[in-house]
């Protein structure tokens, strides 16, 4: 398989997709809902152009949304507050803040960070019940094998 190399403009939504490991359909529909951003403007009839910054954003999303199970709510709240973050750390990096308003974008990055946090365990705790419950389940039925 050949891979999939950006032009100078960009990548198609079909080659975004292949890299990504999904397809157009997802990509517009996390555009509509504000997961990505909608492709630059164009002319109609124009294709969409991606930038790897895209490719990346949008693995990104199907990888936390694989690995966490998230909704499309938690999904996005989860995107919102690392746009913060993102956000913070540019200015952070490349402004040039004060000294006291370094300490509240770091404070605010930790508060961003805190509810991603917040939001893994509450995942972690639900999977940690539901391994607790097909454990007993297997001990139950394993008892009763014994029995037999």
């Amino acid at each position: 398989m050949t891979p999939t190399v950006a032009s100078p403009t960009g990548l198609r939504i079909g080659d975004l997709a292949k890299r990504a490991g999904t397809t157009p359909r997802t990509i517009r529909y996390y555009e509509e809902l504000g997961l990505l951003p909608s492709a630059a403007e164009r002319d109609a009839g124009q294709h969409r152009m991606y930038s790897e910054g895209d490719v990346e954003r949008l693995e990104q999303l199907l990888r936390l949304k694989d690995l966490l199970g998230l909704t499309l709510d938690e999904l996005r709240d989860v995107v919102e507050h690392e746009d913060a973050r993102s956000a913070l750390r540019q200015e952070f990096r490349h402004g040039t803040p004060s000294r006291e308003r370094r300490e509240e974008i770091l404070d605010e990055a930790l508060e961003h960070i805190g509810h991603q946090l917040a939001l893994v365990q509450r995942r972690r705790d639900k999977l940690d019940a539901l391994q607790a419950e097909l454990e007993e389940r297997r001990a139950l039925l394993r008892s009763r094998l014994r029995e037999l």
